[in-house]
């Protein structure tokens, strides 16, 4: 059992690395063809190679008697901060040739506002009622849709049901009304229930990152009902006493005993192999990694809203300001193509969060996942009849569904991040202005300084990085 799971969580580990850190760029020679081409450029599919989206521009391409055109996807290698670093450059400097772009939801602001995409019409969107609400909300800026959501995200808690049985925990199903104070109540129970490998509670990304701004934003938003850093014109609107309110929050989230220690030096991989070794009972992670620890932990594997808040996650699609109208016309048909309907019930049963409500649907009533015949309700395309893909299990132990009962939900209630085409400085501000709570102790005797001291040094540093 113990090697089976140290193998689990190193595959765990090897997922997460090829999805943040990249690799070498995957792009399909052009060769001879001489059909005129749509080149997307995003990040790593964490579907593995000949992933989804792959899967998607593949069923895109095998259409072009009706549209005339090939789609070709360029995956960039890096972390997201890097991938954002080469677009930018690349469509500032006019050096890629890109039509297509997968923007991280907080990029928007900035690609609108620097005039690097275009504003989308209809033709790009298909039903865009059975978009997610809050999901489509990332698509704008200044009062203009720039982007179409292609999938979504947002912070999930999955817990160890075995654990909780050994601590003879009241309740080992856990709802939408699970609190961190009974988190912290099992504290206890599990120190002293002699669990294998057992260290802490639970355990997060809060190393000087995103994922650290993502924590510090649930936080916050759970604290003070309605928070927020930015309006919708990215004009500074946060006061020093919502910031205190959520500095203590996000302290008593991440004190000692109850986060794993190292937990501030902790990234995604990192994070999840130690809930997959057994370290920590609860793991606040993003969906993409459920499809893999269901199969590990098959019916001691729970999942579940995260307490209080939780923040939202996702790319959408754009079309580059560079292209030619020709060209940004059918770019568009590609995006209508790869959001759609049919496109988003492929990306729901691959482990992507789906954007639009009717991917969530019963089977048989949600729209048909045509595009990518391994993922499909049926049997599917391959020689033997047999999907080789790993499917979503949707069905949990308790009955529970988790796309309709716990994944839907928690999308249409999320949070954004502050809405800014400066999103860039914010995060650098909130990771930096944090590691008082998380760096090496500057006070004296190594003391740290209390809430209300970061609270005020971080809404300085605010005002100086956003107007307002």
């Amino acid at each position: 059992m113990a090697r089976r799971l140290a193998a689990a969580a190193l595959s765990l580990l090897s997922l997460t690395l090829a999805a943040c850190t990249g690799g070498d760029v995957q792009e399909r020679p052009q060769g001879a063809d001489p059909s005129p081409r749509i080149v997307v450029a995003s990040g790593q599919d964490v579907t593995g190679k000949n992933g989804i989206r792959q899967q998607l521009i593949d069923a895109w391409n095998a259409k072009e008697g009706e549209h005339g055109y090939r789609a070709r996807l360029v995956e960039l290698p890096g972390s997201a901060d890097q991938q954002r670093s080469q677009l930018l450059g690349a469509l500032q400097s006019g050096s890629a040739e890109y039509d297509v772009v997968n923007l991280d939801v907080t990029w928007i602001p900035e690609f609108a506002d620097a005039s690097l995409i275009r504003p989308l019409s209809d033709s790009a969107v298909k039903d865009p009622e059975d978009l997610i609400k809050s999901v489509d909300s990332t698509s704008y800026w200044d009062g203009k849709r720039y982007a179409v959501p292609f999938n979504s995200d947002v912070g999930l808690l999955y817990y160890r049901k075995d654990h909780l049985v050994k601590a003879s925990a009241s309740r080992t199903d856990l709802g939408d009304d699970v609190t961190w104070d009974e988190l912290r109540e099992l504290l206890g129970a599990l120190t002293q229930a002699d669990i294998e490998d057992y260290e802490a509670i639970w355990t997060t990304q809060l190393a000087a990152y995103e994922g650290r701004t993502v924590n510090a934003i649930e936080a916050f938003a759970s604290a003070v009902p309605g928070f927020r850093l930015t309006d919708g014109d990215g004009q500074y609107v946060a006061t020093q006493e919502q910031l205190t309110a959520g500095v203590t929050e996000l302290r008593e989230r991440t004190a000692s005993p109850y986060l794993l220690e190292g937990a501030a030096e902790s990234r995604e991989a990192e994070s999840l192999s130690a809930f997959a070794e057994g370290r920590t009972t609860f793991l606040r992670h993003w969906p993409y990694v459920y499809p893999t620890l269901h199969e590990t932990f098959e019916g001691n594997l729970g999942v579940a809203r995260l307490p209080g808040r939780a923040v939202l996650g996702g790319q959408n699609l754009a079309v580059t300001s560079s292209t030619s109208e020709q060209r940004a016309a059918k770019a568009a048909e590609l995006i209508a193509f790869l959001t759609g309907p049919d496109s988003e019930r492929c990306l729901l049963r691959a482990g992507f969060a789906a954007t639009r409500t009717s991917a969530y649907q019963e089977p048989g009533t949600a729209p048909e996942c045509r595009h990518a015949p391994a993922y499909a309700e049926g049997p599917s395309a391959s020689p033997g009849g047999e999907s080789t893909a790993r499917m979503v299990p949707d069905r949990m132990a308790d009955g529970t569904s988790y796309s309709r009962d716990i994944l839907l939900p928690a999308l249409s209630e999320a949070v954004d991040r502050p809405r800014t085409p400066l999103y860039g400085a914010v995060t650098h501000t909130l990771t930096t202005e944090l590691d008082a709570l998380y760096g090496p102790p500057r006070g004296p005797g190594g003391s740290r300084p209390g809430d209300v001291e970061v609270a005020k040094s971080l809404d300085e540093a605010l005002r100086k990085v956003l107007p307002g």
